[in-house]
């Protein structure tokens, strides 16, 4: 009885791909907010498993009014991933580019950079990217608007500058403001014993796809952070790390640690395929699945409740055909064992031999409309204990 489900057009595999893309979008942002999510999921199953099958009448209750306001709940659980996953789509779909510094502005940046490395000098630059990034700002700095030069990068991280634990930021190869507070990671394994700084930087890059530098004054080492992972620069010069610099800036820059981009590159594989089989367990259930069809199915007669002193000889017809109607994705799950017609020869004693045949004598439990039943009676031979059969 098992019809095929599979049968897929163009269109159709266009449209699994696109649910699949949008999944896939839903599935990494569930992966930034896996604890938050696996949270709600405890107790969506304490609700199912324990209070709804206890009959826990306060509990019940309660659940069900925080169920009722769950939509609000998620908002603001999640309202910094969905500001940020609307953006994303937004600057998508506006196309707007990533900004890319003048090569003379990024000469001097690294430059700057490297001598402040020389020095043990701390600090922290940012280069935005797409996304909008003032939202995620702590406290506003100072704005500037200046022309970037190595001395004036010098005197912004002086230790005696206002502004010296905060965070500088670039637009339009311009430093547009310093003394920035960005929020903090709590990432300790990528952090690999950083300080605040590479914590700020961090930070920031795992909420947009700025790019941050940052300079160790305890190790005189450069730090790049973007995309939620930190990579520390091992001695690098100006140009080198320009170099670097204006790779990520282009997205074509290649990682020093090859085992975590297999890792990463894995990681997307799996969420892909994964994205992949919910839209096409989506689309078969809702689509093709929701086509309504008919089939005509043998079921067995099986008598009940014979009474007393009689005993069944035979049943004729042994078998009746039913029609039945409903969506293709029941019809796929249901087969011939799952339905049964069932005789209550109770009557019997009273002389009765032919019983008719009915919907409500065939059970089954799939979902499926009895549409007719041929024949619609059966004729039971019976005998008693002391006589013929009759």
């Amino acid at each position: 009885m098992h019809t095929p489900l599979l049968d897929i057009a163009p269109t159709d595999l266009v449209d699994i791909a696109v649910v699949a893309l949008l999944l896939w979008g839903l599935v990494v942002w569930t992966r930034r907010a896996r604890m938050a999510l696996l949270g709600l999921a405890f107790l969506g199953v304490f609700y199912h498993l324990i209070a709804q099958q206890f009959k826990l009448q306060l509990t019940t209750w309660i659940f069900q009014g925080f169920f009722a306001a769950l939509v609000v709940v998620v908002v603001v659980v999640f309202q910094d991933d969905l500001r940020r996953l609307f953006e994303q789509i937004a600057t998508f779909s506006l196309r707007r580019k990533a900004p890319r510094p003048d090569p003379s502005s990024l000469g001097t940046l690294t430059r700057g950079l490297y001598q402040l490395a020389a020095k043990r000098r701390g600090a922290l630059v940012v280069l935005p990217g797409r996304e909008p990034i003032e939202r995620h700002f702590l406290q506003h700095g100072v704005p500037l608007d200046a022309e970037i030069s190595e001395e004036l990068l010098d005197s912004l991280f002086d230790p005696g500058s206002a502004g010296h634990d905060g965070a500088l930021v670039m637009q339009n190869n311009r430093i547009k403001e310093f003394g920035v507070h960005l929020p903090l990671s709590e990432n300790r394994d990528e952090l690999r014993g950083g300080g605040t700084r590479h914590a700020a930087a961090l930070g920031l890059a795992e909420r947009s796809d700025a790019l941050c530098l940052v300079v160790s004054e305890e190790r005189g080492t450069i730090g790049i952070a973007t995309r939620g992972q930190l990579e520390i620069l091992d001695n690098p010069d100006a140009g080198k790390l320009a170099n670097r610099i204006r790779s990520y800036l282009q997205h074509t820059g290649t990682r020093v640690n090859a085992r975590r981009e297999r890792r990463r590159w894995g990681r997307r594989l799996v969420e892909g395929l994964l994205s992949f089989a919910l839209a096409l367990g989506a689309w078969l259930i809702f689509v093709p699945g929701a086509t309504a069809e008919e089939a005509v199915l043998q079921v067995p007669v099986a008598v009940e409740n014979m009474p007393e002193g009689y005993a069944l000889k035979d049943v004729n017809p042994p078998e009746v055909e039913i029609a039945v109607a409903g969506p293709r994705r029941a019809m796929f799950l249901a087969s011939n064992a799952d339905f049964e017609v069932v005789i209550d020869a109770n009557l019997v004693r009273l002389g009765r031999r032919t019983f008719e045949v009915s919907a409500q004598s065939v059970r089954h439990a799939t979902g499926l409309e009895i549409k007719s039943i041929k024949p619609d009676k059966v004729k039971l031979t019976v005998q008693q204990a002391r006589g013929r059969a009759r």
